[in-house]
């Protein structure tokens, strides 16, 4: 029989959930490999071929590495949480929890389909309460520990409890609030209980913070600065803001120095270890106090060149700094509260990237340079901002080019601080050898010498001091939706408290709304009747999206525990994950999060390692491959306009210069009127219905209403009108261009319909055919024909004319050998780098050669099928039983051994030549000497017919390159 790829494909499919193939055991004596997807969000649009991408590929690698011996575990889930569920909640008033679901139902759907080896017994969606309740369980063990600096870890809160009761904060080095109290053993006792719990709050892992956040009044909810686009929503595209709000945050601050340390020994991608770094930003500098003039308060900023304080002009606060309206004189308050203003209406990551734009407002209130006793004036600017260090800054225009650009747009003075120095500009660089020349107290310095010089100073001095500082932020941790974990937190008489772990899941209440209330609450505040057992009232914000994806991979170990979010021998079988493949825009979110909460739970020691991802890779972006019609507008005298639809070809000649217009109406029948404007655009056609760049004219008209009466000038200037059908001579060639595969381009393909018409062996292996893994690239459907004749002609290798199978049991030829141990050798160097699309290119020449070979040897065979198995297995599958073997035994064979001496060439096909010309090839072993060669050349029949009677004069012998004989 033919290769029937449906019914194939169906049965394996069946069997391999009926019988529970890929699931992983819990403990094995076998290697323990862990291979992971990002999981994905499980949006109503389903799966496009965009998507499996990285899928098909951890897929083909878990196949190999169980091929060659190893425990594979290879899980599947879904990030259910998330505001796009939400935002369809609100739209269509369905519960998102009936909507996920639903979505889920498709994503598994497309999944199986596609014939991934997943281990579906430990399916985890983040959105079920049996799942959440470890992710509260988590922010509770957070909210109950402090960071040791001693010990470089989390601990305990009783531990920074237990130094309170003894030596109050004397014996204390923490990550902490600034405004944490100094208080002896004996004030600690006589706190009360709030008190206690309030100065406590300064030091846990988890806390409470006024923020500056994004907020989207459209949205009713904060976005995180990834959601946020150009000062508007990524989702919806609504104004965002920037507002103070009383938040949760993470001191993910307190593993900045872990996080750095750790990218130097996991394999990762170097652009996203680069970005992790940068987004970090450790610097090594100096804190210097600043007194403001006329008050008692002093503005601390943060520099890495404490030498350039010398040449400070002006001071710079961040435009929401707590002191900018108390510092600001009355005759200021108007330019600074429309500055303030106009700061709102740009996103974080806005006011960072640009740094070409020079704007601030002047306070009119001036501070004192604590080195130089130099009066300079304090402002206000968006580029700084209150989140980042302490919120100021200081401006030195004559060693920073923004500085100077705002020096010189306000008129603000420059001080030359290095007026002496000819030769070595250390100012500019450093680490050059040169000394301060008219720089204050630091004259006659080296650069080293004067940092450490000033370091000092400002620490006797008490008005500053050396200082490590971090760009990264503690992470925020609230989000005002509904779609989210409901934090396990309740508040009585102002303060946050626990709820209890036997009180775990707190569970997600209905509501009637999914909106924030009519006086601007979360949606959590219409829930009726939900209250905590103690008094007081619930968080109603839930936690951000990153929460439940922060951890996920220990679920998969043991997904099924009731009793620990995964148990002890679970955690130190599976370890971590050995390799990770997802998508590179998840660099400084899940990525960091992730690795911030692994090295927590390693502390408190729930988990082993240090790094929860060995390795990453980066899969690259599979662009959509768009396709267009041209559409020409005419208008008659009444203005009544008159659409066609050119082909490519008559488009081209359309915009030819050389080509009119009107001749080319005529050419092609139509009516146009010359004095009348025409105007034309491309317009995007729902790839679905074009192939190989054909339109489907039918399914064209059928799809909107507007194209119902399409009038269309085909490739060869024919005309094809709605009322003559199918009827035409030439086809409707569309327009091509690679763009971004998206919903509003038309450019969509959905895996579903190539299954059902190549099927799922066949866009596995298109889909790695397209190009390198890391690498983006367009789709195009054109080339998967292609694949699927490959798939046919290894299925006709195992049978005759008839489709009758067949295969012998000959002892395998030199040439069958050598093409198998090249595909073995091949295949196997190319799954270990990850380089799959050349494996495919390999297989196909691989099967060419077996096929002009006429090979039916089984042994040859069944190797073959075992080598592709990973790649196509549906008709592996197959295959393996038809040669004899059982059922569901393929996944968990032996990989083929590579054998390197069959690779070894002993024969060489020699070109034959008579008196110079070329006129045949003879097989000859490699270790013939002349006079070997001369019989056996004499002796063949081909030989002697060409010599056609004629006697040698003389033969010619170069060993390993030719023949020639002249007669």
């Amino acid at each position: 029989m033919d290769y029937q790829f449906k019914e194939i494909e169906q049965k394996w499919q069946k069997f391999w959930a009926d019988h529970q193939t890929f699931k992983a055991e819990s403990n094995s004596e076998k290697p323990k490999y862990y291979v992971l997807d990002m999981f994905p969000y499980p949006s109503g649009a389903g799966l496009h071929v965009g998507h499996p991408l990285g899928y098909i590929a951890s897929d083909i690698f878990s196949r190999y590495k169980r091929l060659k011996g190893f425990n594979v575990l290879h899980p599947m889930g879904y990030d259910s949480f998330g505001l796009p569920a939400e935002q369809y909640a609100i739209q269509t008033g369905q519960r998102p929890a009936i909507t996920t679901e639903a979505n889920i139902a498709t994503y598994r759907r497309q999944l199986d389909q596609i014939g991934f080896s997943f281990d579906w017994s430990r399916e985890v969606r983040t959105s079920e309460p049996s799942y959440y309740k470890w992710t509260q369980w988590i922010f509770m063990q957070l909210f109950n520990s402090w960071y040791n600096i001693e010990n470089d870890r989390a601990e305990d809160i009783t531990t920074l409890i237990e130094k309170f009761n003894a030596s109050g904060t004397a014996d204390v080095k923490a990550v902490s609030d600034e405004d944490t109290k100094e208080f002896l053993p004996s004030d600690w006792a006589t706190f009360t209980d709030e008190e206690k719990q309030v100065e406590l709050l300064k030091y846990r892992l988890t806390y409470l913070r006024e923020s500056t956040v994004n907020w989207c009044p459209a949205l009713g909810t904060v976005l995180a600065n990834d959601e946020v686009k150009d000062g508007f929503s990524e989702r919806g595209g609504f104004p965002v803001e920037q507002k103070k709000m009383m938040q949760w945050s993470m001191r993910i601050t307190a593993y900045s120095d872990r996080l750095l340390q750790g990218l130097d020994t996991i394999d990762w991608p170097e652009p996203i270890k680069e970005m992790q770094r940068n987004w970090i930003g450790k610097s090594v500098g100096a804190s210097v106090k600043f007194q403001v003039e006329g008050n008692d308060k002093q503005i601390e900023v943060f520099t890495t060149r404490v030498d350039t304080i010398f040449g400070v002009s002006y001071l710079v606060l961040a435009p929401e700094h707590d002191w900018v309206a108390e510092l600001t004189t009355p005759g200021q308050k108007e330019d600074i509260a429309n500055y303030i203003s106009l700061t709102k209406k740009k996103s974080e990551l806005d006011r960072m990237a640009d740094t070409k734009t020079v704007s601030g407002a002047f306070t009119g209130t001036y501070v004192i340079n604590p080195v130089s006793g130099e009066r300079v004036q304090l402002w206000i600017a968006d580029y700084v901002l209150a989140g980042y260090g302490t919120g100021a800054v200081m401006g030195v225009p004559s060693g920073d080019q923004r500085d100077w650009l705002f020096a010189k747009h306000f008129n603000l003075p420059i001080i030359q601080i290095l007026d002496g120095q000819k030769d070595i500009d250390v100012q500019a660089d450093p680490t050059k050898e040169g000394k301060y020349i008219n720089s204050g107290f630091i004259n006659g310095l080296t650069y080293k010498e004067a940092v450490a010089f000033l370091n000092n100073w400002l620490e006797v001095e008490k008005v500053g001091k050396a200082k490590v500082n971090f760009r990264q932020r503690d992470a925020i941790f609230g989000r005002q939706r509904y779609w989210g974990e409901p934090i396990p937190v309740y508040f009585k008489d102002g303060l946050p408290y626990l709820v209890k772990e036997e009180e775990l899941p707190l569970l997600l209440p209905e509501i009637d709304k999914y909106l924030p209330t009519e006086t601007g609450e979360p949606p959590l505040a219409r829930a009726e009747n939900w209250l905590p057992k103690d008094g007081g009232h619930y968080e109603l914000s839930t936690m951000p999206g990153w929460a439940g994806s922060s951890w996920y991979w220990y679920r998969y170990m043991d997904a099924n525990n009731n009793n620990d979010f995964a148990s002890k021998e679970a955690v130190e079988y599976w370890k971590d994950v050995d390799l990770y493949i997802g998508g590179s825009e998840h660099a400084t979110g899940h990525l960091l999060y992730s690795r911030f909460w692994n090295k927590f739970l390693k502390d408190l020691g729930y988990t082993k390692e240090e790094e929860p991802f060995k390795k990453l890779i980066n899969q690259g972006m599979i662009q959509g491959r768009s396709n267009f019609v041209y559409r020409v507008t005419t208008f008659d005298e009444n203005e009544t306009p008159s659409h066609y639809y050119l082909s490519k070809k008559q488009w081209n000649r359309y915009n030819d210069p050389n080509e009119s217009a009107g001749m080319l109406f005529e050419e092609w029948g139509l009516p146009i009127n010359s004095t009348y404007a025409t105007y034309s655009s491309p317009i995007h056609v729902d790839v679905n219905f074009v192939n190989n760049d054909i339109l489907d004219i039918k399914k064209f008209r059928e799809w909107r209403a507007e194209f119902k009466e399409a009038v269309l000038i085909l490739e060869d200037g024919s005309i094809s009108y709605p009322t003559t059908g199918e009827l035409k001579v030439a086809d409707y060639i569309c327009g091509v261009e690679v763009e971004k595969m998206s919903k509003s381009y038309y450019n969509v393909v959905n895996p579903d319909n190539l299954i059902e018409r190549y099927g799922a062996d066949t866009l596995r292996m298109y889909e790695m055919f397209l190009g390198p893994l890391e690498q983006s690239k367009p789709w195009n459907t054109n080339g998967i024909e292609g694949v699927f004749k490959f798939l046919r002609k290894f299925w006709r290798l195992f049978h005759n004319e008839d489709w009758t199978f067949h295969v012998n049991d000959n002892v395998p030829t030199k040439a069958e050998l050598k093409s198998l141990h090249k595909i073995i050798k091949k295949v196997q160097d190319d799954i270990e780098r990850f380089s799959f699309n050349t494996s495919v290119s390999s297989f196909m020449i691989a099967v060419n050669e077996l096929t002009d070979l006429k090979c039916k040897n089984r042994q040859i065979l069944e190797d073959m099928v075992i080598i592709l198995s990973p790649y196509a297995p549906h008709i592996c599958e197959e295959l393996w039983v038809q040669l004899g073997n059982e059922a569901g035994t393929l996944s968990y064979t032996a990989f083929p051994t590579f054998k390197p001496e069959y690779l070894v060439e002993d024969e060489f096909a020699y070109p034959v030549s008579i008196n110079g010309k070329m006129k045949m090839n003879l097989n000859l072993s490699l270790t013939l000497a002349q006079p070997e060669v001369e019989s056996i050349l004499l002796a063949d029949e081909q030989f002697l017919k060409f010599l056609d009677g004629k006697p040698t004069k003389k033969i010619i012998f170069v060993k390993g390159k030719i023949i020639n004989v002249v007669v």
